[in-house]
């Protein structure tokens, strides 16, 4: 692992790849805001104060506001998976719309109270639903890339997924329909080294998933996870491509999660604290903030009032949804089947 003060040894790295000061102080807002919704949703979960289970993106936020940001907002479609957190709010999703389905609220976007939490969806945003089976998002992605071909559309598809998921049918049938028609489509893979409890090295017999690309012909990078210029660059490169035309990449970022795997895991029985320390000391934020020090662009009153901005959002957002109204015994069937009209 490279010392977490290797950031600042390119001077303004973020105006190299496009990125002004202003979309680089947005992005770290965007960590801070997922990592105090994220800590806070772990508390309320602890306390009883919502059901189900919470699925943490502490660690993986600058492999998914890096990769979101690079993507044209309104136009693009996005296919998240469960620990997409980042991804969603990047993309324009509120706090409150992110809290709500923990409530089962009928203003859930993503399913009117009857979706599971981190199942993003919001069609005003072009967020797409997921189905709870691991990967299906990505042969999803891979039609909606291949309609905006057909159509003539300058749309790119969004998908990403744990590494784990690169083991199912599903990521090697979209890679390779994806190839073979040079469709639009971003595959970010976040390899944070576990499915749920399975290290890397019981999941494939190779270092890196992005070596798999060759056999599908597109291009396979590997990527820094914890740094979100860096993964910004190398995907606002893969979006371009594809919007030109030159068909998919596939973009592996190195990260880690560092919490268990979800609020009813238990992590300290397969891998040690040791480990966890070491990732922690690379934490994307720490990054993301060492590097804005050094242009002169962040200090520790900003910090203190972003902290208290955050934390301030997320708890008017709890306090919206825990009054917010259920669904209705009457709307059940909504949307399962069609309005007859009359």
């Amino acid at each position: 692992m490279s010392d977490v003060m290797s950031t600042t040894t390119a001077q303004a790295r973020h105006r190299e790849v496009g990125l002004s000061d202003n979309d680089v102080l947005e992005m770290y807002r965007l960590m801070r805001l997922c990592r105090t919704f994220d800590e806070h949703m772990w508390h309320l979960h602890r306390a009883g104060q919502i059901s189900g289970l919470h699925m943490s993106a502490m660690g993986h936020e600058a492999a998914q506001v890096g990769s979101a940001y690079a993507f044209k907002r309104g136009t693009d479609y996005f296919n998240p998976y469960y620990r997409g957190l980042a991804t969603a709010l990047t993309v324009g999703t509120s706090v409150r719309e992110l809290m709500l389905p923990y409530y089962g609220r009928a203003e859930d976007p993503s399913g009117g109270g009857r979706q599971i939490m981190g199942h993003y969806g919001n069609r005003r945003l072009n967020i797409v639903a997921q189905s709870s089976s691991v990967a299906t998002q990505i042969p999803h992605a891979v039609g909606i890339a291949f309609a905006a071909k057909y159509r003539g559309d300058r749309v790119v598809s969004h998908v990403s997924f744990g590494e784990g998921a690169a083991s199912k049918g599903d990521f090697h049938e979209g890679l390779n329909f994806a190839g073979i028609h040079k469709l639009p489509v971003v595959f970010i893979c976040e390899n944070n080294h576990y499915a749920i409890s399975v290290p890397l090295s019981l999941q494939m017999p190779i270092e890196n998933v992005a070596d798999r690309a060759a056999c599908y012909g597109m291009p396979g990078i590997v990527v820094d996870g914890q740094d979100v210029i860096e993964v910004y660059r190398v995907t606002k490169e893969a979006v371009d491509r594809a919007r030109r035309g030159e068909g998919p990449t596939l973009i592996e970022c190195k990260t880690y999660r560092l919490v268990p795997h979800s609020t009813s895991d238990d992590d300290r029985f397969y891998r040690s604290r040791e480990e966890v320390a070491a990732w922690r000391a690379r934490d994307p934020l720490l990054i993301a903030r060492t590097y804005l020090e050094s242009q002169g662009l962040w200090d520790e009153g900003r910090e203190a009032a972003l902290g208290e901005a955050c934390l301030r959002e997320v708890q008017e957002a709890q306090a919206y949804c825990e009054q917010a109204a259920d669904p209705r015994p009457e709307d059940v069937l909504r949307p399962i089947y069609a309005d007859r009209g009359g």
